[in-house]
């Protein structure tokens, strides 16, 4: 008699091969919502890894921080995605990384580090729209409850399952436009990445 492998909710949604690829990290939350059928996730999207030495684990070489995203059981595409990226050059690995799971009709958001902090834009890529923006002494989530018009006090007594439906929520009914520019004439118009170390205390 085989036995069966007990499957998650997670195995049956768009998040299942990110999982199963180890690039699901250091979840604040990994698990259903009170939405009915959906997942969320919130935490760190591993982009790049390091090459493995013998058995010893390495940290990603790169990854898209503050995560968050939701789907649905049942549906291959996520309908939301937003993380934090230092540089925007790395919306293509994102957009290589979420690979089938992105879709016209989605709406993802990568805040960078080193765009004009004046300046919002959509880029078109592998069939996706990301919608970029500039982020400063900020977090992804105030800035989408500020994208949003979120009142962060109507959301403090939610857990974080219940803030992330909130955010997911407002994110697919998010219809404003921005001036629409390639991934090239983004790099372009990208400025320096900053060092994520500077300023640390050593």
């Amino acid at each position: 008699m085989t036995a069966t492998v007990a499957t998650k909710p997670i195995d049956n949604t768009a998040l299942a091969r990110l999982e199963s690829e180890g690039r699901l990290l250091n979840p604040l939350l990994k698990d259903v919502t009170a939405k009915p059928n959906r997942v969320g996730f919130r935490g760190e999207l591993a982009l790049r890894f390091a090459p493995k030495l013998a058995d010893e684990a390495r940290p990603p070489e790169l990854l898209c921080a503050q995560a968050m995203a939701v789907a649905q059981i049942g549906e291959k595409h996520l309908p939301f995605f937003a993380g934090y990226l230092l540089s925007f050059a790395y919306l293509k690995d994102v957009a290589e990384v979420l690979g089938d799971t992105l879709s016209a009709g989605g709406k993802y958001f990568l805040f960078c580090n080193n765009i004009d902090l004046s300046k919002k834009y959509q880029v078109p890529y592998q069939g996706a729209t990301f919608y970029v923006l500039p982020i400063d002494e900020s977090t992804v989530y105030n800035e989408l409850l500020d994208l949003f018009y979120l009142e962060k006090n109507d959301l403090k007594k939610k857990d974080t399952a219940g803030k992330l439906d909130a955010v997911a929520d407002a994110a697919l009914k998010f219809d404003i436009t921005f001036d629409t520019i390639s991934y090239a004439e983004g790099l372009a118009l990208m400025g320096p990445v900053r060092n994520p170390n500077e300023n640390r205390p050593v």
